[in-house]
């Protein structure tokens, strides 16, 4: 079965074609994982999966979404998250960190607590973006990034990725998604600028490949970095598959391995075709016209439906989000439906 195949990222083998896809959690003082994430994480990393990547760790306390996220901007955090990857190495699995900036939704509340914007006397915090120009009525006023500022992103990206590398993590997966920071320079939508930063594509994708350089200068030739990317704003004027192709074949050439192809959460009140498998065409044109690795993303639930998608030619893996929230054993049920033998832990074999 193909889903089961492994696959090859540069020095890395995967032992499936199944990653678990960052999902934040919201519950990290400090920035600092502890035991939930050592028990969230290792739980996917025993349950089968052959990469787990953590949620979005913030490369500075600015870029963090929520108060509660988590980060990797300092050496605490770097420390904690030693523990986490180590363990998952030791399941079979792959340990991956998303590295991210929220840019203009930052400083908002959990999802449980409201979603909108924290105020300073709550522990609140000037967000920054590529224009001012808030993402909706309930969110922060971002102030517009200048030259020095952007060099700080950059620089903050940069640093990030030698502390991931001190933490254990063998793949980088950069957000450049969902309508944050990056997201936010990609889109004309969101990037208003007249300047260097903005306008033309070139212009629009600098910041991006700049971050990408920066963290390749630091990020070992024998590690894989992945690029996650939403393939359309899903609105008029925005963002599309087809600039998505393009810039895929840029970052090829800057040292990204697979794109990671989601969609939208750049502008509010979109209408999204949501459904089974409703991203798997983006990942299957940017694999095919740009040449590049790619994963799928979205209501992918079912093994047969996982099995398809690679054996179809449409990606090169299947990224688990809320299915993984749900059944973390999810990659083992799906060997037993699709009839092939995986290694099973000696303290579950009884149960097989």
């Amino acid at each position: 079965m193909a889903l089961f195949e492994p696959f090859t990222q540069r020095s890395l083998v995967l032992r499936n074609r199944i990653a678990v896809s960052p999902m934040c959690q919201y519950s990290l003082p400090d920035g600092i994982p502890g035991d939930w994430h050592l028990a969230h994480l290792g739980s996917r990393a025993v349950g089968g999966a052959a990469l787990v990547i953590t949620e979005a760790a913030a490369v500075s306390p600015e870029g963090r979404i929520s108060p509660a996220d988590a980060g990797i901007w300092n050496q605490a955090q770097a420390d904690a998250w030693r523990r986490i990857a180590r363990f998952i190495r030791a399941q079979g699995a792959i340990a991956g960190t998303q590295l991210a900036h929220a840019g203009r939704k930052a400083s908002t509340a959990e999802p449980w607590n409201g979603g909108k914007a924290v105020a300073a006397a709550s522990g609140g915090w000037q967000p920054v973006a590529p224009s001012a120009l808030a993402f909706s009525d309930d969110y922060p006023f971002p102030a517009e990034l200048d030259e020095p500022g952007i060099a700080k992103v950059v620089a903050d990206f940069r640093a990030a990725g030698l502390r991931a590398l001190e933490s254990g993590f063998e793949l980088i997966e950069l957000h450049a998604a969902h309508g944050y920071l990056l997201h936010q320079f990609l889109s004309p939508l969101s990037n208003r600028r007249s300047d260097r930063w903005g306008g033309s594509f070139e212009n629009r994708t600098r910041l991006l490949r700049g971050v990408l350089s920066a963290l390749r200068e630091v990020w070992p030739d024998r590690l894989p970095l992945w690029l996650r990317i939403s393939a359309t704003d899903w609105a008029e004027g925005g963002w599309d598959i087809e600039q998505s192709i393009e810039l895929a074949r840029n970052v090829r050439e800057l040292g990204v391995d697979l794109i990671d192809v989601s969609s939208g959460g750049l502008v509010p009140g979109v209408k999204i075709p949501v459904g089974p498998g409703y991203q798997v065409d983006f990942a299957a044109r940017i694999r095919s016209e740009a040449g590049i690795a790619t994963g799928a993303v979205g209501l992918i639930t079912q093994p047969g439906q996982a099995e398809a998608i690679i054996a179809e030619g449409k990606a090169d893996v299947v990224l688990l989000a809320r299915e993984e929230l749900r059944d973390p054993y999810w990659p083992r049920r799906a060997a037993r439906e699709l009839g092939v033998e995986i290694e099973v832990p000696l303290q579950y074999q009884r149960a097989w």
